[in-house]
């Protein structure tokens, strides 16, 4: 390897365009010089571009920028040719940058020049040819196509191993989005948050584009924004189907991976942030100068007045600047060694992600960052909750997972933050990372081991019931510690990465050829049964068995202790055709499918959903608040939870331990713990849940007294149409035939 002395020689011969005139190489564009920008000392605090009055009248913006070992930073703006006039900010407050601007008003766009050291040697890349994104950037305009100017190296030097250390001086401002300057003025006096409990919680994980983006309802022009989602027409589906909360895919400000826009495609999901602070402007109808952020604020008063919470997918473990072959985006060029976590051989980073960086949460600014941005959005924005993505990246101090960490410290005391809905997804890629039941009791958890559990008993693989008595039951082996409670698991059978309910039925192998990875990207794991063909098929027996698989797996779902999660589309049979990674589809694949319910199967399909939904809603013993005790709680030796084989007696050691494919369990509404508002008990009906994996019919013999006097039937999966009347009564003690791969809910009748 060369010097650094050397390389900089090369890179000063590269940035000249080697013999071509210096504006073609460097992007810029003649015009009217611009006039200078005035700027007084403004304050440190807050970060970010902050619209304000002064104390003598005069309206302007106050920058602010933490660049820790930067020589020296400049604001830019940018007039609506593109033309860019620059100011140095010469104010240093510890470690942070600022100036007030007189007369920079809201719709502004700006960016920041940031100067120090280009030494990639010891993790330094300050690079001032490129235009940086300002970490807390309320609104961004404009697109990320990933030039090769936008990169802080030479993207295309021939030496690629030492590519990342030849500095590329072009100019980058024509070729990047900018941020822009928002006022924040709403008080959120008129909005009221549904604040539900999270026992009675149901989750919906939907993409807001997606989500909408073929629903007939929504106008052509508002279809897969957020103006869309708030229209009447999508709020009243998630009405009917009855979920309290959206899951939205993530929608801070993202960035597309060069190698998808190499291959003519674009990042749908969104698991690319690079603006923690900025609504996603590609969903916006309404502009993209700051309109985005009122469009995003009355989206969340829609749902608040129909009473859906908003809970966010957000990505803070890491960036959309990859590692150090990726471009300057905004945080690598403000301080990287600052931001980022890097390895022994500073040119390097560390990645427990799999995205190629990993962001430095034990650096105070770094954490002050994440801290800010979750404020934000529940303050500023209106939302209820996040959901964390690849959270065990968040919770490492140095190297190791630790549940002690500063981030997870800082949410358990923060005031606001310790107050909404927080999902972690407890696992990331790095050594250790997998950490299923270990988050702390303010938090609740994604649980793949329910996921799995599910999934193998439908497709016959357990080897015994165990592991499904335990999820079935709020997974109390993982939970019930340090005051948890059932609502600790977030259940799910499905979610947005992976097959859809419908594939899960009819696909034992991904088919992700479109995604142009040769089909080697995403799971190999899918615990999925096709039912005898692989794929689309016309025979109708084993359509009729997917349909019979969707119910149970449905039921299982939101008859189980614990909160469920649904994914948007599977209550309606919506399929991406054997793609379990569908990160990159923004088309037809990726996008709900509504003329699903205009065919009967499928609109029975969303009535199960709906009623089981409702069920879960009328009744607590569904939703409990306590994990069960499985002990007698009155004389007459009834317990809160009980489990039966199909002779009808309760299962010993031996039977748990034993290859069954049936299970039954018994729900006592009479010792449900706790009080309502009132102080007074809370008792319901007691129900028995029969679950049979087999392929053959079973007879199952109903408890009888104390248990029972008498069973009313409520649902049956092994019928397409559900009915909403009083189903048939059956006499405690007495066998009755349960089919093949069936689930059958039975209440208790006096």
């Amino acid at each position: 390897m060369s010097s650094a002395a050397e390389q900089e020689a090369v890179a000063g011969e590269r940035a000249t365009g080697e013999g071509r005139p210096a504006a073609a190489v460097n992007g810029a564009r003649p015009g009217v010089p611009l006039p200078a920008i005035p700027v007084r000392p403004g304050r440190p605090t807050p970060l970010g571009a902050r619209f304000r009055v002064g104390p003598d009248g005069v309206a302007g913006t106050n920058f602010a920028l933490w660049a820790g070992g930067a020589e020296g930073v400049e604001l830019c703006l940018f007039d609506d040719q593109g033309r860019e006039s620059r100011a140095p900010l010469t104010e240093l407050t510890h470690e942070i940058w600022h100036g007030f601007v007189p007369g920079v008003l809201p719709g502004q766009r700006y960016g920041f020049r940031v100067h120090g050291r280009w030494d990639p040697w010891t993790g330094a890349r300050w690079n001032p040819a490129k235009l940086l994104l300002d970490p807390y950037a309320r609104a961004v305009d404009g697109d990320f196509t990933l030039p090769a100017e936008v990169y802080g190296h030479v993207r295309d030097w021939p030496e690629q191993h030492v590519a990342d250390t030849v500095r590329d001086d072009r100019d980058s401002a024509p070729f990047v989005p900018k941020g822009v300057v928002v006022h924040d003025d709403d008080d959120w006096s008129d909005d009221r948050r549904p604040k539900t409990p999270w026992a009675d919680s149901v989750i919906y994980e939907l993409h807001v584009k997606g989500f909408t983006q073929r629903h007939p309802g929504v106008p052509p022009e508002l279809r897969g924004t957020y103006a869309g989602l708030a229209h009447p027409a999508a709020i009243e589906h998630l009405v009917r189907l009855g979920v309290t909360a959206v899951e939205l895919l993530p929608v801070h400000q993202f960035a597309h991976e060069d190698h998808l826009l190499r291959r003519g495609l674009r990042n749908y999901w969104g698991y690319n942030s690079i603006g923690y602070f900025a609504p996603h402007a590609g969903y916006a109808a309404t502009g993209t100068r700051g309109q985005q952020v009122g469009e995003f604020k009355r989206m969340v008063r829609a749902l608040h007045a129909a009473g859906i919470e908003v809970i966010l997918d957000v990505v803070y473990n890491h960036t959309a600047e990859a590692g150090e072959l990726g471009p300057t985006l905004s945080l690598k060029g403000i301080d990287n060694r600052g931001y980022y976590r890097l390895q022994p051989d500073a040119r390097r980073y560390a990645d427990y992600t799999g995205c190629g960086n990993t962001l430095h949460v034990v650096q105070p600014q770094v954490l002050r960052l994440i801290t800010d941005s979750l404020r934000y959005w529940v303050t500023e924005m209106g939302v209820d909750g996040f959901r964390f993505d690849l959270a065990a990246a968040l919770a490492r101090s140095m190297h190791d997972v630790d549940m002690l960490s500063p981030f997870l410290a800082v949410i358990a005391q923060d005031p606001v933050l310790r107050r909404v809905k927080l999902i972690a997804e407890p696992w990331d890629i790095g050594s250790g990372g997998y950490q299923v039941g270990a988050f702390p009791p303010l938090w609740t958890e994604w649980n793949d081991r329910y996921r799995d559990a599910v999934r193998d008993f439908w497709r016959h693989a357990l080897p015994d019931v165990r592991e499904m008595g335990y999820r079935l039951s709020g997974s109390s082996d993982l939970y019930a510690w340090g005051g948890r409670r059932p609502w600790a698991s977030v259940n799910f059978v499905t979610a947005h990465d992976g097959f859809t309910l419908r594939d899960l039925v009819s696909y034992e192998r991904k088919h992700n050829e479109a995604n142009g990875e040769g089909n080697r990207d995403g799971t190999d794991d899918n615990r999925s049964w096709n039912c005898g063909a692989e794929g689309e098929t016309d025979d109708e027996r084993i359509l009729a068995l997917r349909r019979r698989q969707l119910r149970n797996l449905l039921s299982t779902l939101l008859l189980s202790t614990g909160v469920p999660m649904l994914v948007a589309g599977d209550e309606m049979g919506r399929t991406q055709r054997g793609n379990n990674n569908a990160y990159c589809q923004d088309n037809e694949l990726g996008w709900v499918d509504w003329s699903l319910l205009q065919e009967p199967a499928w609109r029975n399909l969303f009535h199960l959903a709906s009623r089981l939904i409702a069920l879960r809603h009328r009744h607590p013993v569904l939703r409990r608040r306590a994990f069960f005790s499985g002990r007698a709680h009155s004389a007459d030796g009834l317990r809160d939870l009980a489990w039966f084989t199909p002779q009808g007696t309760e299962m010993t050691e031996q039977d748990w331990f034993a290859p069954a494919a049936t299970l039954g369990m018994y729900l006592s509404g009479r010792d449900i713990p706790g009080r309502d508002e009132q102080g007074a008990r809370i008792t319901d009906d007691s129900f028995l849940a029969v679950l049979h994996a087999g392929e053959h019919p079973v007879t199952f013999r109903l408890p009888g007294p104390p248990w029972a006097q008498r069973y009313e039937l409520v649902v049956d999966t092994g019928r397409e149409e559900q009915a909403d009347a009083p189903g048939t009564l059956h006499a405690g003690g007495t066998d009755i035939t349960v089919p093949g791969r069936t689930v059958l809910l039975l209440r208790v009748r006096p």
